[in-house]
Protein backbone atom coordinates (compact mmCIF):
# COMPACT_ATOMS: atom_id res chain seq x y z
CA UNK A 1 0.00 0.00 0.00
CA UNK A 2 1.46 3.35 -1.09
CA UNK A 3 1.49 6.23 1.39
CA UNK A 4 -0.82 9.04 0.16
CA UNK A 5 0.50 12.56 -0.26
CA UNK A 6 -1.93 13.88 2.38
CA UNK A 7 -2.60 11.81 5.51
CA UNK A 8 -4.03 14.49 7.82
CA UNK A 9 -7.84 14.09 7.90
CA UNK A 10 -8.30 17.79 8.74
CA UNK A 11 -6.62 18.68 5.43
CA UNK A 12 -8.63 16.00 3.59
CA UNK A 13 -11.90 17.36 5.01
CA UNK A 14 -10.84 20.87 3.94
CA UNK A 15 -10.29 19.64 0.37
CA UNK A 16 -13.65 17.86 0.30
CA UNK A 17 -15.48 20.97 1.54
CA UNK A 18 -13.73 23.15 -1.08
CA UNK A 19 -14.87 20.71 -3.77
CA UNK A 20 -18.46 20.73 -2.50
CA UNK A 21 -18.44 24.54 -2.37
CA UNK A 22 -17.10 24.66 -5.95
CA UNK A 23 -19.78 22.27 -7.24
CA UNK A 24 -22.69 24.08 -5.58
CA UNK A 25 -21.41 27.55 -6.48
CA UNK A 26 -21.01 26.67 -10.16
CA UNK A 27 -24.28 24.66 -10.22
CA UNK A 28 -26.20 27.76 -9.09
CA UNK A 29 -24.29 30.08 -11.43
CA UNK A 30 -26.05 31.98 -14.22
CA UNK A 31 -22.95 31.61 -16.40
CA UNK A 32 -24.04 30.02 -19.74
CA UNK A 33 -21.13 27.54 -19.67
CA UNK A 34 -22.01 26.17 -16.24
CA UNK A 35 -25.74 26.10 -17.00
CA UNK A 36 -25.07 23.98 -20.08
CA UNK A 37 -22.50 21.85 -18.24
CA UNK A 38 -24.91 20.92 -15.44
CA UNK A 39 -27.64 20.15 -17.96
CA UNK A 40 -25.64 17.03 -18.86
CA UNK A 41 -23.53 16.41 -15.73
CA UNK A 42 -25.52 16.07 -12.47
CA UNK A 43 -23.94 18.04 -9.64
CA UNK A 44 -24.33 15.05 -7.32
CA UNK A 45 -22.17 12.92 -9.62
CA UNK A 46 -19.38 15.51 -9.35
CA UNK A 47 -19.63 15.36 -5.55
CA UNK A 48 -18.68 11.68 -5.85
CA UNK A 49 -16.29 11.98 -8.80
CA UNK A 50 -13.99 14.83 -7.72
CA UNK A 51 -12.96 13.19 -4.41
CA UNK A 52 -12.43 9.90 -6.29
CA UNK A 53 -9.81 11.63 -8.47
CA UNK A 54 -7.84 12.59 -5.35
CA UNK A 55 -8.02 8.99 -4.12
CA UNK A 56 -7.15 7.46 -7.51
CA UNK A 57 -4.10 9.67 -7.97
CA UNK A 58 -2.71 8.95 -4.49
CA UNK A 59 -3.18 12.48 -3.14
CA UNK A 60 -5.45 11.11 -0.38
CA UNK A 61 -6.42 7.60 0.71
CA UNK A 62 -10.05 6.78 1.34
CA UNK A 63 -9.00 3.46 2.83
CA UNK A 64 -6.70 5.03 5.44
CA UNK A 65 -8.88 8.03 6.26
CA UNK A 66 -11.41 7.95 9.12
CA UNK A 67 -13.69 10.55 7.51
CA UNK A 68 -16.14 8.04 6.02
CA UNK A 69 -16.64 6.33 9.37
CA UNK A 70 -17.30 9.67 11.08
CA UNK A 71 -19.66 10.83 8.31
CA UNK A 72 -21.62 7.56 8.15
CA UNK A 73 -21.92 7.07 11.92
CA UNK A 74 -22.51 10.68 13.05
CA UNK A 75 -23.48 12.93 10.12
CA UNK A 76 -25.77 10.48 8.27
CA UNK A 77 -28.13 9.72 11.20
CA UNK A 78 -28.26 13.42 12.12
CA UNK A 79 -29.05 14.22 8.48
CA UNK A 80 -31.81 11.59 8.25
CA UNK A 81 -33.36 12.95 11.44
CA UNK A 82 -33.43 16.50 10.06
CA UNK A 83 -34.81 15.37 6.70
CA UNK A 84 -37.71 13.53 8.37
CA UNK A 85 -38.37 16.20 11.01
CA UNK A 86 -40.95 18.02 8.88
CA UNK A 87 -42.38 14.93 7.21
CA UNK A 88 -46.10 14.93 6.44
CA UNK A 89 -46.95 11.24 6.84
CA UNK A 90 -50.55 11.75 5.74
CA UNK A 91 -49.40 13.32 2.48
CA UNK A 92 -46.96 10.47 1.88
CA UNK A 93 -49.55 7.80 2.66
CA UNK A 94 -51.84 9.47 0.13
CA UNK A 95 -49.23 8.67 -2.53
CA UNK A 96 -50.68 5.15 -2.48
CA UNK A 97 -49.10 1.69 -2.77
CA UNK A 98 -47.21 2.29 -6.02
CA UNK A 99 -44.10 3.62 -4.24
CA UNK A 100 -43.85 0.39 -2.21
CA UNK A 101 -44.52 -1.80 -5.27
CA UNK A 102 -41.73 -0.08 -7.22
CA UNK A 103 -39.34 -0.46 -4.28
CA UNK A 104 -40.05 -4.20 -4.03
CA UNK A 105 -39.70 -4.56 -7.82
CA UNK A 106 -36.22 -3.07 -7.47
CA UNK A 107 -35.37 -5.56 -4.71
CA UNK A 108 -36.52 -8.50 -6.84
CA UNK A 109 -34.50 -7.14 -9.78
CA UNK A 110 -31.30 -7.26 -7.70
CA UNK A 111 -31.99 -10.71 -6.18
CA UNK A 112 -32.76 -12.38 -9.52
CA UNK A 113 -30.33 -10.32 -11.59
CA UNK A 114 -27.18 -11.59 -9.83
CA UNK A 115 -27.64 -15.32 -10.51
CA UNK A 116 -29.03 -14.64 -14.00
CA UNK A 117 -25.92 -12.64 -14.97
CA UNK A 118 -23.67 -15.45 -13.65
CA UNK A 119 -25.59 -18.00 -15.76
CA UNK A 120 -25.29 -15.83 -18.89
CA UNK A 121 -21.61 -14.95 -18.47
CA UNK A 122 -20.61 -18.52 -17.54
CA UNK A 123 -21.83 -19.73 -20.95
CA UNK A 124 -18.98 -17.90 -22.73
CA UNK A 125 -16.49 -16.95 -19.97
CA UNK A 126 -16.88 -19.18 -16.88
CA UNK A 127 -13.50 -18.06 -15.46
CA UNK A 128 -14.77 -14.49 -15.13
CA UNK A 129 -17.56 -15.39 -12.69
CA UNK A 130 -15.83 -18.47 -11.24
CA UNK A 131 -13.00 -18.83 -8.77
CA UNK A 132 -12.51 -20.90 -5.65
CA UNK A 133 -12.50 -20.27 -1.93
CA UNK A 134 -12.52 -16.67 -0.69
CA UNK A 135 -11.73 -15.42 -4.22
CA UNK A 136 -14.90 -16.91 -5.76
CA UNK A 137 -16.52 -14.01 -7.62
CA UNK A 138 -20.03 -14.88 -6.41
CA UNK A 139 -18.90 -14.18 -2.83
CA UNK A 140 -17.90 -10.65 -3.83
CA UNK A 141 -21.13 -10.19 -5.79
CA UNK A 142 -23.08 -11.15 -2.67
CA UNK A 143 -21.63 -8.09 -0.93
CA UNK A 144 -22.90 -5.93 -3.81
CA UNK A 145 -26.34 -7.53 -3.43
CA UNK A 146 -26.38 -6.53 0.25
CA UNK A 147 -25.45 -2.97 -0.68
CA UNK A 148 -27.88 -2.70 -3.61
CA UNK A 149 -30.86 -3.86 -1.57
CA UNK A 150 -29.95 -2.16 1.71
CA UNK A 151 -26.72 -0.28 2.31
CA UNK A 152 -23.25 -0.34 3.83
CA UNK A 153 -24.28 -2.27 6.96
CA UNK A 154 -25.89 -4.99 4.82
CA UNK A 155 -22.82 -5.11 2.57
CA UNK A 156 -20.58 -5.62 5.60
CA UNK A 157 -22.94 -8.35 6.82
CA UNK A 158 -22.65 -10.18 3.48
CA UNK A 159 -18.86 -9.93 3.69
CA UNK A 160 -19.01 -11.68 7.06
CA UNK A 161 -21.55 -14.29 5.92
CA UNK A 162 -19.90 -15.30 2.64
CA UNK A 163 -16.26 -14.47 3.43
CA UNK A 164 -14.99 -12.76 0.27
CA UNK A 165 -11.26 -12.00 0.28
CA UNK A 166 -10.06 -8.46 1.02
CA UNK A 167 -8.74 -7.88 -2.51
CA UNK A 168 -11.99 -9.12 -4.11
CA UNK A 169 -14.08 -7.01 -1.74
CA UNK A 170 -12.08 -3.86 -2.63
CA UNK A 171 -12.86 -4.40 -6.33
CA UNK A 172 -16.54 -5.06 -5.60
CA UNK A 173 -16.87 -1.85 -3.55
CA UNK A 174 -15.61 0.16 -6.52
CA UNK A 175 -17.95 -1.67 -8.93
CA UNK A 176 -20.81 -1.06 -6.50
CA UNK A 177 -20.19 2.69 -6.17
CA UNK A 178 -19.38 3.45 -9.83
CA UNK A 179 -22.16 1.36 -11.45
CA UNK A 180 -24.69 2.67 -8.91
CA UNK A 181 -23.67 6.27 -9.54
CA UNK A 182 -23.84 5.92 -13.32
CA UNK A 183 -27.44 4.74 -12.88
CA UNK A 184 -28.10 7.58 -10.41
CA UNK A 185 -26.84 10.06 -13.02
CA UNK A 186 -29.42 8.67 -15.44
CA UNK A 187 -32.17 9.03 -12.83
CA UNK A 188 -31.16 12.62 -12.04
CA UNK A 189 -31.19 13.40 -15.76
CA UNK A 190 -34.64 11.81 -16.01
CA UNK A 191 -35.91 13.82 -13.02
CA UNK A 192 -35.78 16.95 -15.17
CA UNK A 193 -37.91 15.22 -17.79
CA UNK A 194 -40.31 13.41 -15.47
CA UNK A 195 -43.41 15.12 -16.91
CA UNK A 196 -42.65 13.86 -20.43
CA UNK A 197 -41.91 10.34 -19.17
CA UNK A 198 -45.14 10.23 -17.13
CA UNK A 199 -47.12 11.44 -20.12
CA UNK A 200 -45.57 8.76 -22.33
CA UNK A 201 -46.64 5.91 -20.02
CA UNK A 202 -49.92 7.65 -19.05
CA UNK A 203 -48.96 7.74 -15.37
CA UNK A 204 -51.01 9.79 -12.93
CA UNK A 205 -48.69 12.01 -10.87
CA UNK A 206 -51.46 14.16 -9.34
CA UNK A 207 -50.91 12.64 -5.86
CA UNK A 208 -47.23 13.66 -6.00
CA UNK A 209 -48.15 17.20 -7.04
CA UNK A 210 -50.66 17.41 -4.20
CA UNK A 211 -48.04 16.21 -1.70
CA UNK A 212 -45.56 18.80 -2.97
CA UNK A 213 -48.09 21.61 -2.59
CA UNK A 214 -49.07 20.54 0.96
CA UNK A 215 -45.43 20.40 2.05
CA UNK A 216 -44.56 23.67 0.28
CA UNK A 217 -47.47 25.45 1.95
CA UNK A 218 -46.34 24.18 5.34
CA UNK A 219 -42.76 25.33 4.73
CA UNK A 220 -43.96 28.81 3.73
CA UNK A 221 -46.21 29.04 6.81
CA UNK A 222 -43.32 28.42 9.25
CA UNK A 223 -40.46 30.07 7.35
CA UNK A 224 -38.47 32.80 9.12
CA UNK A 225 -34.97 34.24 9.16
CA UNK A 226 -32.94 31.84 11.36
CA UNK A 227 -31.09 33.18 14.39
CA UNK A 228 -27.96 31.60 15.82
CA UNK A 229 -30.09 30.16 18.64
CA UNK A 230 -32.39 28.50 16.06
CA UNK A 231 -29.49 26.82 14.28
CA UNK A 232 -28.03 25.68 17.61
CA UNK A 233 -31.37 24.13 18.58
CA UNK A 234 -31.53 22.30 15.22
CA UNK A 235 -28.04 20.85 15.66
CA UNK A 236 -28.67 20.16 19.36
CA UNK A 237 -31.70 18.03 18.51
CA UNK A 238 -29.97 16.34 15.55
CA UNK A 239 -26.75 15.36 17.27
CA UNK A 240 -28.33 14.86 20.70
CA UNK A 241 -30.74 12.28 19.31
CA UNK A 242 -27.97 10.77 17.16
CA UNK A 243 -26.07 10.27 20.41
CA UNK A 244 -29.17 8.67 21.94
CA UNK A 245 -29.43 6.34 18.91
CA UNK A 246 -25.81 5.26 19.48
CA UNK A 247 -26.48 4.83 23.21
CA UNK A 248 -29.53 2.62 22.64
CA UNK A 249 -27.86 0.57 19.92
CA UNK A 250 -25.03 -0.26 22.37
CA UNK A 251 -27.65 -2.09 24.46
CA UNK A 252 -29.90 -3.44 21.70
CA UNK A 253 -27.16 -5.16 19.66
CA UNK A 254 -25.67 -7.25 22.53
CA UNK A 255 -29.22 -8.28 23.49
CA UNK A 256 -29.98 -9.38 19.90
CA UNK A 257 -26.70 -11.32 19.74
CA UNK A 258 -27.57 -13.09 23.00
CA UNK A 259 -30.73 -14.55 21.43
CA UNK A 260 -30.69 -18.03 19.83
CA UNK A 261 -28.89 -18.00 16.47
CA UNK A 262 -31.53 -20.28 14.93
CA UNK A 263 -33.93 -17.35 15.05
CA UNK A 264 -31.93 -15.93 12.13
CA UNK A 265 -32.24 -12.30 13.25
CA UNK A 266 -28.83 -11.46 11.72
CA UNK A 267 -30.31 -11.98 8.25
CA UNK A 268 -32.37 -8.84 8.79
CA UNK A 269 -29.30 -6.84 9.97
CA UNK A 270 -30.79 -6.78 13.46
CA UNK A 271 -27.37 -7.51 14.95
CA UNK A 272 -25.81 -4.49 13.21
CA UNK A 273 -25.29 -1.35 15.29
CA UNK A 274 -25.29 0.76 12.11
CA UNK A 275 -28.75 -0.58 11.22
CA UNK A 276 -30.15 0.39 14.62
CA UNK A 277 -28.49 3.82 14.58
CA UNK A 278 -30.07 4.64 11.20
CA UNK A 279 -33.49 3.21 12.10
CA UNK A 280 -33.61 4.91 15.53
CA UNK A 281 -32.52 8.31 14.14
CA UNK A 282 -35.17 8.11 11.41
CA UNK A 283 -37.79 7.02 13.96
CA UNK A 284 -36.93 9.97 16.21
CA UNK A 285 -37.39 12.28 13.22
CA UNK A 286 -40.80 10.79 12.40
CA UNK A 287 -41.92 11.11 16.05
CA UNK A 288 -40.80 14.75 16.18
CA UNK A 289 -42.80 15.46 13.01
CA UNK A 290 -45.93 15.12 15.18
CA UNK A 291 -44.69 17.79 17.62
CA UNK A 292 -43.89 21.52 17.49
CA UNK A 293 -40.31 20.57 16.60
CA UNK A 294 -41.68 20.19 13.06
CA UNK A 295 -41.67 23.99 12.82
CA UNK A 296 -37.85 23.93 12.83
CA UNK A 297 -38.20 23.37 9.10
CA UNK A 298 -38.90 27.11 9.01
CA UNK A 299 -35.29 27.82 10.04
CA UNK A 300 -33.81 25.38 7.54
CA UNK A 301 -33.73 21.98 9.30
CA UNK A 302 -33.80 19.99 6.03
CA UNK A 303 -31.27 22.35 4.40
CA UNK A 304 -28.83 21.76 7.25
CA UNK A 305 -29.55 18.04 6.99
CA UNK A 306 -28.65 18.15 3.29
CA UNK A 307 -25.29 19.79 4.14
CA UNK A 308 -24.44 16.84 6.41
CA UNK A 309 -25.60 14.40 3.73
CA UNK A 310 -23.35 15.88 1.05
CA UNK A 311 -20.30 15.63 3.33
CA UNK A 312 -21.10 11.90 3.50
CA UNK A 313 -21.44 11.76 -0.30
CA UNK A 314 -17.96 13.28 -0.71
CA UNK A 315 -16.50 10.84 1.82
CA UNK A 316 -18.06 7.93 -0.12
CA UNK A 317 -16.51 9.33 -3.31
CA UNK A 318 -13.05 9.22 -1.76
CA UNK A 319 -13.42 5.43 -1.35
CA UNK A 320 -13.49 4.96 -5.14
CA UNK A 321 -10.39 4.00 -7.10
CA UNK A 322 -10.99 4.82 -10.76
CA UNK A 323 -7.87 2.87 -11.82
CA UNK A 324 -9.57 -0.37 -10.84
CA UNK A 325 -11.99 0.11 -13.75
CA UNK A 326 -9.10 -0.33 -16.19
CA UNK A 327 -7.73 -3.42 -14.45
CA UNK A 328 -11.14 -5.07 -13.93
CA UNK A 329 -13.12 -3.86 -16.93
CA UNK A 330 -14.78 -7.26 -17.48
CA UNK A 331 -16.09 -7.39 -13.91
CA UNK A 332 -17.47 -3.88 -14.35
CA UNK A 333 -19.35 -5.15 -17.39
CA UNK A 334 -20.82 -7.93 -15.21
CA UNK A 335 -21.94 -5.27 -12.72
CA UNK A 336 -23.41 -3.22 -15.58
CA UNK A 337 -25.40 -6.23 -16.87
CA UNK A 338 -26.72 -6.83 -13.36
CA UNK A 339 -27.83 -3.21 -13.08
CA UNK A 340 -29.52 -3.39 -16.51
CA UNK A 341 -31.62 -6.34 -15.29
CA UNK A 342 -32.67 -4.34 -12.22
CA UNK A 343 -33.53 -1.37 -14.45
CA UNK A 344 -35.50 -3.60 -16.83
CA UNK A 345 -37.64 -5.00 -13.99
CA UNK A 346 -38.25 -1.46 -12.69
CA UNK A 347 -39.31 -0.09 -16.08
CA UNK A 348 -41.53 -3.11 -16.84
CA UNK A 349 -43.28 -2.80 -13.47
CA UNK A 350 -43.70 0.97 -13.90
CA UNK A 351 -45.27 0.36 -17.31
CA UNK A 352 -47.65 -2.29 -15.98
CA UNK A 353 -48.94 -0.28 -13.01
CA UNK A 354 -48.51 3.14 -14.71
CA UNK A 355 -46.28 4.38 -11.87
CA UNK A 356 -44.93 7.96 -12.13
CA UNK A 357 -41.20 8.22 -12.86
CA UNK A 358 -40.71 9.63 -9.35
CA UNK A 359 -41.63 6.24 -7.85
CA UNK A 360 -39.34 4.44 -10.31
CA UNK A 361 -36.39 6.68 -9.47
CA UNK A 362 -36.83 6.75 -5.70
CA UNK A 363 -37.82 3.08 -5.44
CA UNK A 364 -34.71 2.10 -7.39
CA UNK A 365 -32.33 4.39 -5.49
CA UNK A 366 -33.75 3.35 -2.09
CA UNK A 367 -32.42 -0.10 -3.04
CA UNK A 368 -29.26 0.75 -4.94
CA UNK A 369 -28.05 3.83 -3.09
CA UNK A 370 -29.67 3.53 0.33
CA UNK A 371 -30.14 6.34 2.81
CA UNK A 372 -27.35 8.49 1.36
CA UNK A 373 -28.71 8.63 -2.20
CA UNK A 374 -32.48 8.04 -2.09
CA UNK A 375 -33.35 11.40 -0.44
CA UNK A 376 -31.06 13.22 -2.88
CA UNK A 377 -32.75 11.64 -5.90
CA UNK A 378 -36.16 12.36 -4.34
CA UNK A 379 -35.21 16.01 -3.74
CA UNK A 380 -34.16 16.31 -7.42
CA UNK A 381 -37.89 16.11 -8.18
CA UNK A 382 -38.64 18.54 -5.36
CA UNK A 383 -36.80 19.27 -2.06
CA UNK A 384 -39.96 18.59 -0.07
CA UNK A 385 -40.08 14.98 -1.31
CA UNK A 386 -36.75 13.94 0.28
CA UNK A 387 -38.50 12.18 3.25
CA UNK A 388 -40.10 9.68 0.82
CA UNK A 389 -36.60 8.55 -0.14
CA UNK A 390 -35.56 8.35 3.53
CA UNK A 391 -38.47 6.10 4.51
CA UNK A 392 -38.00 3.69 1.58
CA UNK A 393 -34.25 3.54 2.22
CA UNK A 394 -34.87 2.52 5.84
CA UNK A 395 -37.10 -0.29 4.53
CA UNK A 396 -34.16 -1.31 2.35
CA UNK A 397 -31.92 -1.60 5.41
CA UNK A 398 -34.47 -3.95 6.98
CA UNK A 399 -34.59 -6.21 3.89
CA UNK A 400 -31.00 -5.81 2.68
CA UNK A 401 -29.26 -8.59 4.56
CA UNK A 402 -32.03 -11.13 3.98
CA UNK A 403 -32.28 -10.24 0.28
CA UNK A 404 -28.49 -10.19 -0.09
CA UNK A 405 -28.23 -13.60 1.62
CA UNK A 406 -30.89 -15.08 -0.69
CA UNK A 407 -29.16 -13.62 -3.75
CA UNK A 408 -25.80 -14.98 -2.53
CA UNK A 409 -27.22 -18.49 -2.07
CA UNK A 410 -28.77 -18.37 -5.58
CA UNK A 411 -25.46 -17.16 -7.08
CA UNK A 412 -23.53 -19.89 -5.24
CA UNK A 413 -25.88 -22.54 -6.69
CA UNK A 414 -25.30 -21.43 -10.31
CA UNK A 415 -21.64 -20.32 -10.13
CA UNK A 416 -19.20 -22.39 -12.27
Amino acid sequence: MHEPLITNDAVVLGLLMIMLAFVFKTASSENPFWKKFYTYVPSLLLCYFLPSILNSTGIISGEQSNLYKVASRYLLPASLLLLTLSIDLKAILRLGPKALIMFLAGTIGVILGGPLVIIIVSTFNPELVGGEGADAVWRGMATIAGSWIGGGANQAAMLEVFGASGSLFSIMVTIDVIVANVWMAVLLYGAGRADKIDKAIKADSSAIEEAKKRIENFQLSVMKMPKLSDTMVVFGIAFGLTGLAHFLSDYIVPFIKSLPTEWGLERFSLDSSFFWIVVLATTFGVILSFTKARNLEGVGASRLGSVLLYVLVASIGMQMDLKSIYYNIELFMVGGMWMLFHVGIMLLTARLIKAPFFFTAVGSMANIGGAASAPIVASAFHPSLAPVGVLLAVLGYALGTYGGWLCGILMQSVAP
